[in-house]
């Protein structure tokens, strides 16, 4: 099996790649990635050895290169995406051509190819916020252009659902210890503050929840599915439900002596709670732990690799 990962050298994409290397049906996989982020863990820190392993520098707009390389390709794993944290909203036109025209061209390449399954993950963001709690068959509502410019993709991908196995994956906000792990999200940027600087910051009265998934949870899920027998559709991928002042309780249980500072503490931001989806939570195979678990592992990791 030859598997093409866009965006392959990014967070999720350097943990999947970690993980499909190993699967012994996997034959050759291919990280496709323009490195816009300048994260370059994955060639320096990540152990995986040169070989099964190829890496082509190439931008996701680029239809020609994607055409070429789509060439044998079984699997496609999109991840490449112009990502930021659930509801900022800015660079509009990034999101645009990235994450709608990026995807449109992708899927033009795969239609006149021979791939056999297509994988996009994409985000809880297409739901907006809301007071109530949705799922599934909540109606999208995105009230950001990265929201928008997911949803628009996702379009572009259902074009492929009567063609080939495709899994749309709406995945909770990533967190979790990783080679080319980011921190512009809540709870990898607390623990890295915590552990480093002594403070973390919380932004509005800390009561607004977000809908997290670990990330070896998410690379689990997605290396399971492209064996499963599952139909094409699309999936919400969300293990946790969590207020930021839960999160920031808890870490500071962790971590005593840190500083909690308020900013605008008397605005409440906006709130979203997702419903795990149980087709899903049927292809985790890795253990569970509880949230205080993956946060103590969390804080060994940063320990032991790092300086004081």
């Amino acid at each position: 099996m030859k598997v093409l990962i866009t965006g392959g050298a990014g967070y999720i994409g350097t943990e999947l790649t970690i993980q499909l290397e190993k699967e012994t049906n996997v034959n050759e996989i291919i990280i496709y990635d323009n490195l816009s982020r300048n994260n370059y863990n994955i060639f320096l820190h990540s152990r995986i050895k040169r070989g099964k392993v190829k890496f082509i520098k190439g931008d996701i707009l680029d239809s020609r290169k994607l055409k070429e390389i789509l060439k044998d390709i079984d699997v496609v794993y999109h991840l490449a995406a112009r990502v930021t944290t659930p509801f900022s909203n800015e660079s509009p036109h990034l999101f645009e051509q990235v994450n709608n025209w990026g995807t449109a061209e992708l899927v033009y390449a795969v239609e006149d190819s021979n791939v056999k399954k297509f994988i996009y993950v994409s985000s809880s963001s297409v739901y907006g916020s809301s007071d109530n709690k949705v799922d599934i068959n909540t109606f999208p509502n995105p009230e950001t252009f990265y929201g928008i410019s997911k949803l628009q993709g996702e379009k572009h991908v259902e074009r492929l659902f009567n063609k080939i196995d495709t899994y749309i994956i709406r995945s909770g906000n990533v967190y979790g210890f990783g080679v080319s792990m980011r921190f512009d999200a809540v709870i990898n940027k607390f623990m890295f503050d915590a552990s480093f600087t002594g403070r973390i910051s919380v932004n509005g009265n800390g009561k607004q929840h977000r809908a997290f998934v670990h990330v070896d949870k998410l690379v689990d899920v997605l290396k399971n599915i492209n064996l499963s027998g599952y139909k094409s559709g699309i999936y919400n991928l969300v293990d946790k439900n969590i207020s930021v002042i839960e999160l920031s309780d808890l870490i500071k249980d962790i971590y005593p002596d840190i500083e909690m500072i308020f900013i605008n503490q008397h605005l409440k931001l906006r709130e979203l709670i997702v419903i795990p989806d149980d087709r899903l939570q049927k292809l985790i195979s890795i253990p569970e732990k509880n949230l205080r678990e993956e946060f103590e592992e969390f804080s060994i990791k940063f320990h032991n690799s790092s300086i004081e």
